[in-house]
């Protein structure tokens, strides 16, 4: 059995690594995607949306 892959393993697994600053920034990015998704999708359906629902209202 080859040794250097299951120390390597061990290692990656329980080395104290501090990683919460590209974890942070991960999820930042993330985040930002997804805002630009839903002003995209507002905008884009956003007069149209407003003239069912008013339309709808109208009818009751």
């Amino acid at each position: 059995m080859d040794l250097f892959i299951f120390r390597t393993w061990l290692q990656s697994k329980f080395v104290n690594r501090d990683e919460r600053g590209a974890n942070l920034v991960e999820y930042l990015l993330l985040l930002a995607f997804i805002a630009i998704i839903v002003l995209v999708a507002v905008r884009a359906l956003g007069s149209n949306v407003s003239t069912k629902l008013s339309s709808a209202n109208a009818g009751f």
